[in-house]
């Protein structure tokens, strides 16, 4: 189906203030766009307008400018040795820094906690100047392998958080919320499964939590990670339909019985690597091993006990409507900018990767 779709909108909280290619440039051609200073400019403001309130706050700063379409200002475009993407690091990276910066001029650098992170991988299939790279862990986003699902994580807390200190902690970014409520003297809602762990003991005693990561796909569990060591029960890079068109989830890192282009199960057997001696899983521990059976054992029980204590949730991206896409999203009354939305006509969703 070829959609004629709307623009996505900007929002600032819960308002729109234009769309993407229209009030807020992006040339898809040269890649240049001034948005992310446009987002500095507006943390920065935010940050001095709660300052001189007095009031404690809470900012999420997500600029996009390393997702397709890859851009980056006039003073950074073609100025790393990284292409596009290396551009918008290095403006992503001044921006990071002004903002600590204008912490420390505010004198408010000493009791606030700042959390530098990603939502997953980096993308690898757009090819060398627009992909970013996931070092030696295998394949990018859109796939459970460590290139998909392990991020950077940098927490800065002056006075709190020993400069210096690094942290073996498995965390997840479901863990931000209920750590920024500990930090803020809040408790956490008791009337529903919170699945994020306080990582305040981590931040400011280094301690270490004992924890499973479960990775999906969907709704699909696809792998475990206890400690080192993580179990495939699935594997998929992407299917050969997108392959077969030049789309490439792994480039240059193909494992053969790993990195699989149709889904294949290994339930009964799962793959089995330890990340610290092999980041890249490309060497399955044998089956034949004392330390497959001995992981397995203490795999399988935390496999059993997930599945006994999770309540399914109705999957989000099951069904597609165009009608339900950003037509007339709040503040588009203001911009003039609501559009007619099509009548609903939901189908089943084909999501190849």
């Amino acid at each position: 189906m070829v959609c004629v779709c709307p623009n996505i909108p900007v929002y600032n909280n819960s308002e729109m203030k234009g769309r993407y290619y229209e009030e807020f440039e992006i040339n898809v051609k040269t890649g240049e766009s001034n948005l992310t200073q446009i987002y500095l400019k507006e943390g920065l403001d935010f940050i001095s307008q709660q300052a001189v309130a007095q009031r404690p706050f809470f900012l999420y700063w997500a600029p996009d400018a390393t997702h397709a379409p890859v851009y980056a200002s006039k003073r950074f475009l073609g100025k790393s040795q990284r292409g596009r993407y290396g551009d918008a690091m290095m403006e992503l990276d001044d921006s990071i820094g002004q903002i600590l910066a204008h912490l420390v001029s505010l004198g408010i650098h000493n009791k606030t906690l700042v959390f530098f992170t990603s939502d997953n991988g980096a993308a690898v299939m757009s090819g060398p100047l627009q992909s970013g790279s996931n070092g030696p862990f295998l394949c990018g986003k859109e796939t459970t392998f460590e290139g998909g699902m392990r991020e950077p994580a940098i927490a800065w807390w002056p006075g709190r958080i020993p400069a210096g200190t690094v942290s073996y902690q498995l965390g997840s970014v479901m863990d931000l919320f209920t750590t920024s409520l500990s930090v803020a003297g809040v408790l956490p809602p008791d009337d529903r499964v919170i699945d994020g762990l306080d990582l305040s003991p981590v931040l400011f005693n280094n301690s270490l939590l004992d924890r499973p990561i479960f990775y999906y796909r969907g709704n699909q569990l696809m792998a475990v990670r206890i400690g080192q060591y993580k179990a495939h029960y699935w594997t998929w890079s992407n299917s050969w339909e997108e392959f077969n068109k030049g789309i490439n989830f792994c480039p240059g890192q193909e494992v053969p019985g790993v990195t699989t282009h149709t889904q294949e199960e290994h339930t009964m057997q799962p793959l089995i690597f330890h990340l610290g001696q092999d980041p890249g899983e490309r060497y399955p521990i044998s089956v034949e091993s004392k330390e497959y059976r001995d992981v397995l054992r203490r795999v399988t029980a935390v496999v059993e006990q997930h599945q006994k204590d999770l309540i399914p949730g109705m999957p989000q991206l099951n069904m597609c409507d165009l009608a339900v896409m950003n037509w007339s999203p709040p503040g588009c009354e203001q911009l003039g900018k609501c559009l007619k939305a099509p009548e609903s006509n939901p189908w089943k969703c084909d999501w190849p990767h």
